[in-house]
């Protein structure tokens, strides 16, 4: 499995979260949030990584306009999609390990937090906890929260080569309950695994309108009346659907 690379790659970067432990409001909600789209800018970096995979086996480079088309489903798919459009073969032996080391190499080359990330993460604390659900691999999505101060935040984080299966499988979410029993649940996140994931486990789902993935719905936006153009949004719309 991908493990996220040593401190020193990150530290000139780092930034210091909050530890995560509140006193929550009597309204408990568990609030999960996709990662790639959602909380992260990670586009140009996964676009690049994906470019190099497909040039390393001859083919032409892909575009990062290309290659977002294809994130939101874990890296298998998106390894699969990448050499397909390149003309490979979806199955190449060894390509998605091979993925795995390019993108580590690359993880942090251009990714940030999405402005004001950290600000309405703040606010929604006292809200109850906070969880990451992505379908990138453990290793490097804690790589990212740890590297842009975003970890203390989290009460869990639950990484797309887990025991719980990918979106648009609702095993995360549902295990995502546990935290408060009981409470209301709702999922933000800017792809339609993730509005999928959300309808699967009768959850509130907020499309993140201004994240890389939104383009995969086209002219069929999910069926939700929740919907935000910037993460500044974040707060009002809870409040909405609490």
């Amino acid at each position: 499995m991908l493990r996220a690379r040593p401190a020193p790659r990150y530290r000139a970067r780092l930034k210091v979260g909050p530890a995560c432990s509140c006193s929550y409001d009597q309204r408990l909600v568990i609030i999960a949030f996709d990662l790639d789209g959602t909380l992260v800018d990670s586009a140009r970096d996964l676009g690049e990584a994906a470019s190099e995979l497909v040039q390393s086996y001859g083919a032409p480079p892909l575009s990062v306009a290309q290659v977002v088309t294809m994130v939101g489903d874990g890296a298998p798919v998106l390894v699969g999609r990448a050499l397909e459009q390149s003309g490979l073969d979806p199955a190449t032996p060894g390509a998605l390990k091979r993925f795995l080391k390019i993108y580590d190499r690359r993880l942090m080359d251009h990714t940030v937090a999405y402005p004001g990330i950290h600000e309405e993460l703040g606010r929604a604390m006292p809200r109850g906890p906070l969880a990451v659900l992505t379908n990138k691999p453990l290793g490097p999505a804690i790589g990212l929260l740890e590297a842009l101060g975003l970890r203390g935040f989290f009460t869990r984080v639950i990484g797309g080569d887990g025991e719980y299966g990918r979106k648009p499988d609702p095993g995360g979410l549902q295990a995502l309950r546990a935290l408060a029993p009981g409470g209301q649940m709702v999922l933000i996140g800017d792809s339609p695994a993730d509005a999928q994931a959300a309808e699967a486990a009768s959850c509130p789902f907020v499309l993140a309108r201004y994240g890389f993935g939104a383009v995969k719905f086209g002219q069929a936006p999910p069926a939700t009346p929740y919907v935000v153009d910037h993460p500044r949004d974040l707060a009002a719309v809870l409040d909405e659907i609490r």
